[in-house]
């Protein structure tokens, strides 16, 4: 079964080696269960909004029909101080390709949350008000998980996660930003089960 993995630095995992981005590790995970899924196609880049993603979505076209579709985007917009309605419309149009790769199936589809930058050392480190990003990242994931369950698609929390050891060194890649592979493995411990029963329907 093919993957289209959609989204930005996270997805393509900055700072990582190829095997240790969470959605490479997620089709291993879902092989050693005996679910015969490829290696991701990975539509994803650093810096990426919503309007970015889906620009570089145009660019690849035609993509086809898979089997099973991520997406994780958002961070970006939040980043650069966009407004939570254009979220809501750049994440929706988004999300409904996302189902249009998925062959229409939106049991298909997996939507991950858009983890918090602030609990993280660059974070600690940056100068911007934390409970402001904090007050603005839970207000992205709402909308998100609210929009993915009005289009049937399922939702994996995993800022909570990220907020209880994004501080730790282990946890994180050099700059201090980005998720360590010992991290993404945990958000592919979280989204394993969820995507197992997906791909067994």
């Amino acid at each position: 079964m093919t993957y289209l993995a959609l989204g930005d630095s996270y997805t393509i995992g900055e700072g990582v080696a190829e095997d240790g981005r969470w959605p490479r590790q997620l089709a291993q995970a879902l092989r050693a269960d005996g679910i015969a899924l490829a290696d991701p196609r990975i539509i994803a880049a650093t810096g990426w909004t919503t309007d970015e993603l889906s620009a570089a979505i145009d660019a690849a076209e035609p993509l086809g029909k898979h089997d099973f579709v991520s997406l994780l985007i958002g961070v970006n917009n939040q980043y650069r101080g966009g407004s939570i309605e254009d979220y809501r419309s750049g994440f929706t149009s988004l999300l409904e390709r996302a189902i249009g790769f998925a062959g229409g199936r939106s049991d298909r589809v997996l939507v991950l949350s858009i983890p918090d930058w602030g609990a993280t050392r660059f974070g600690r480190d940056s100068g911007r008000e934390l409970a402001q990003v904090s007050r603005e990242l839970d207000a992205y994931n709402v909308a998100a998980r609210e929009i993915s369950e009005r289009h049937g698609v399922a939702f994996v929390d995993i800022t909570r996660l990220g907020r209880a050891r994004g501080a730790e060194a282990a946890m994180a890649a050099d700059d201090g930003l980005h998720p360590s592979a010992a991290m993404y493995e945990q958000w592919t411990q979280l989204a394993l089960p969820i995507a197992r029963d997906l791909l067994n329907r």
